[in-house]
C-alpha cells in the first residue's frame, strides 16, 4: 500500500513543483499590490541618488 503511494507520488512530483512555481509568480502579480512592488523597484535608484561623488 505505501509503495504503490510513493510510486504515484514519484511519478507527478513535477506537477507539484509546477503548481508551487505557479503560486509563487500568481501571489508576486496578481495578490500583491502594485504600489508595494513599485516600491521594492525603486529601492537602488534611491540608493544611487543618496551616493556621495
Amino acid at each position: 500500500m505505501l509503495d504503490q503511494l510513493i510510486n504515484v507520488l514519484r511519478s507527478v512530483w513535477s506537477v507539484w513543483v509546477m503548481v508551487f512555481f505557479c503560486g509563487i509568480v500568481l501571489w508576486a502579480y496578481v495578490l500583491t499590490p502594485k504600489a508595494t512592488m513599485e516600491a521594492h523597484g525603486q529601492i537602488p535608484l534611491r540608493d544611487d541618488e543618496n551616493e556621495e561623488r
